[in-house]
């Protein structure tokens, strides 16, 4: 395999010969792997390959294998491909993502070959975040969502998901039939079509979790693993983020960290669509953020019922998403 993987990687990149095969982990549900390798004769230390190498019979770690749930994770890969060579470019220092270097496809997969961040001074990998750390995740994604914000057009989602995240409606039909009966299963479609329906548009990660942040030692961060991005309100990424805070957020902690996106935001904007209104914006996406995490509660509640993330916090977030839709409705009428 490394005789013929070292083949390919040569028909992408320019270099004498492999030193190093360091395989960092498995990709989800047995679809390949991700290596970093280290080269010889080559301007690029060590790169980073995902090998995507779907299997026959991949089994779902949660046991969902289904053939919508297979053509859903082929299509993203497809998507981090055309997110990687079309459009990660515009990512600057604000919102550090990996230098594209190439991909092709290969017998049974496909091949994506991206900077090592590790080389390039983000070498840190946590699992938990202290609040300065997790703010700095915060300003990452105001800074992506104001970059692409207002571009959820058809030309700028063309080869992304129209609509991002792993877990939103439209691609989550088993999760949803799986949910208990209740007020979250009623107001699905209508939490859905809210986000959706949002005024402002941007393009949104689809997987901001901790994991998917690499910090340097001074504190800066960069950002990994773009197979749910596309279009939508960045509430869907902020609302995620805070959703890996382990144990219940309170009211006061919750305001604080809404209030460290949205300056960053609003200061990021002015420099970069002078002319949009930003306290409109904020006016228009604060409120979603409590819709946002009731939206991805509901999928946790078909896909994992009873996950760590389920919590107090998360069952208030959706009371008051439930309530703040029936207000809407009243408002309309």
């Amino acid at each position: 395999m490394k005789t013929s993987l070292e083949t390919e990687l040569k028909s992408i990149l320019s270099f004498d010969s492999v030193e190093k095969w360091e395989i960092i982990q498995s990709l989800w549900s047995g679809y390949g792997s991700l290596l970093r390798v280290k080269l010889q004769g080559s301007s690029y230390d060590s790169v980073i390959v995902k090998r995507i190498t779907p299997p026959l019979g991949a089994q779902h770690p949660r046991g969902w294998n289904s053939e919508l749930g297979h053509q859903r994770k082929l299509k993203s890969y497809e998507v981090e491909c055309h997110w990687y060579a079309n459009l990660a470019k515009r990512g600057d220092d604000s919102c550090r993502i990996p230098q594209y270097l190439g991909h092709k496809e290969i017998s049974g997969g496909m091949l994506l070959v991206m900077e090592d961040l590790d080389q390039a001074g983000y070498p840190l990998r946590k699992n938990h975040l202290t609040p300065v750390e997790l703010k700095k995740c915060l300003s990452w994604l105001a800074h992506f969502h104001s970059r692409f914000l207002q571009t959820q057009s058809e030309e700028i989602t063309k080869g992304l998901w129209p609509i991002g995240t792993y877990w939103q409606l439209e691609t989550r039909t088993e999760e949803y039939d799986k949910m208990p009966s209740g007020p979250l299963k009623d107001a699905a479609s209508m939490l859905h079509q809210t986000l959706k329906g949002s005024r402002f548009q941007t393009l949104v990660h689809g997987d901001a979790k901790y994991a998917n942040f690499c910090f340097a030692p001074d504190g800066r961060v960069a950002a990994v693993d773009f197979q749910y991005v596309g279009g939508g309100c960045g509430m869907k990424d902020v609302a995620y983020l805070l959703s890996c805070i382990p144990g219940d957020l309170s009211l006061a902690q919750e305001s604080d960290l809404l209030d460290a996106y949205f300056k960053d935001l609003k200061d990021t904007v002015r420099q970069e669509h002078p002319n949009m209104d930003t306290e409109a914006l904020e006016a228009d996406w604060r409120p979603l953020y409590v819709v946002a995490r009731a939206d991805f509660e509901r999928f946790l509640q078909g896909w994992a019922p009873g996950h760590w993330k389920s919590t107090n916090y998360a069952e208030r977030c959706v009371i008051r998403a439930v309530s703040s839709l029936s207000d809407r409705i009243k408002d309309k009428s």
